[in-house]
């Protein structure tokens, strides 16, 4: 025989089924959201791929060893100028790693970068520099030993295009500071820069664009690029190319800073930040002269003072005033570089 709950009994025991499952249903365990591993961008000049392929993999490892943290970082490379525009454009950067200060200058303009990001990491925020050299063929059949043989008549001369490269803008400002520290006059340096560009068959990009054009496509007597860069490419291609230093050259640093406004936004500052330390780091620091940088730590300078030849180096604040003056006279939209170029 059955027998049947009154209503209210029936209503207490549904409410103490309810409140158990929901009781039950608190105490479960919290399973947490499967947390994917901070990504860094670093948006840099094309020259610096082989010397970030080795520092990525050492701040991962370095990085888990001291946070307990997986992170990714990812690369994009080009002529340091069209890099930074790409930035203030929407490429979201983490961290930018360009090889000349005009162009953090740019983003901290747009807003993208710190006012004092110079300030931010030591040497003026530069772990790294190098300067202009010549890279010629084997047995330097032209006889190019310093920027006056660069304008010779009969000379061809591999150098990225200014407008675009920061490599060409540190060519370009090389020679003219080459006159102006020998005693030369404004007109003397504009007429032998004039002369040198007369002599360049074709205006690459960016910086890896020139080494190919000179070292594949076998055109020109002399490559002008990083003393870093000349070096990596005798490394590669062995006896094949000398390098020759001139008399005196630019001092051509490599500065770094974190892009403000995306590492809020993703929530990597930490990581950014400690990624651009890890440069100064001893490791970061050996790494960089293995790629023929010039670095900022003394022991190591010294570990590696064979990859590096003595060499008179000026500044740009030196010889131009700064970046920011030397890009408005020689680099913007109808500057020196223009009229030179356009009357060739």
């Amino acid at each position: 025989m059955k027998t049947s709950l009154p209503c209210a009994s029936l209503r207490s025991v549904l409410r103490r089924s309810l409140l158990a499952l929901a009781l039950g249903g608190a105490l479960l365990p919290v399973v947490p959201a499967f947390a994917a591993p901070a990504e860094l961008l670093n948006v840099s000049y094309d020259v610096a791929r082989e010397l970030y392929k080795d520092i990525n993999p050492a701040f991962i490892a370095d990085w888990k060893k001291t946070s307990g943290e997986d992170i990714v970082i990812k690369q994009s490379h080009g002529g340091s100028s069209k890099q930074a525009r790409a930035v203030a454009d929407g490429l979201d950067a983490s961290v930018v790693t360009m090889n000349q200060a005009n162009d953090i200058d740019m983003l901290a303009d747009r807003g993208l970068v710190a006012k004092d990001w110079a300030k931010k990491f030591p040497h003026n925020a530069s772990p790294y520099y190098s300067t202009m050299v010549f890279l010629v063929r084997k047995g330097n059949p032209k006889g190019i030993h310093d920027w006056t043989d660069l304008a010779r008549s009969g000379i061809q001369v591999v150098i990225p295009n200014p407008k675009t490269a920061g490599n060409g803008r540190y060519t370009y400002l090389a020679a003219w500071g080459s006159v102006i520290k020998t005693g030369g006059n404004e007109a003397q340096a504009r007429d032998l820069v004039a002369r040198i560009f007369k002599n360049v068959p074709v205006l690459d990009t960016g910086g890896r664009a020139a080494t190919t054009t000179f070292t594949q496509r076998q055109i020109g007597d002399c490559l002008v690029t990083f003393e870093n860069e000349v070096n990596l490419v005798r490394a590669e291609f062995g006896n094949n190319f000398e390098v020759v230093y001139p008399k005196i050259s630019v001092l051509a640093e490599n500065p770094v800073a974190v892009v403000d406004k995306v590492v809020d936004r993703k929530g990597v500052r930490k990581q950014a930040t400690a990624y651009l330390n890890f440069l100064y780091s001893p490791t970061g620091q050996t790494i960089g002269a293995k790629h023929f940088l010039r670095v900022r730590n003394d022991q190591v300078m010294k570990q590696f003072a064979n990859n590096y030849k003595p060499i008179q180096l000026f500044s740009v604040d030196d010889v131009f005033g700064g970046w920011r003056t030397a890009q408005k006279r020689h680099f913007d939209d109808g500057g020196e570089f223009d009229k030179i170029y356009q009357s060739k």
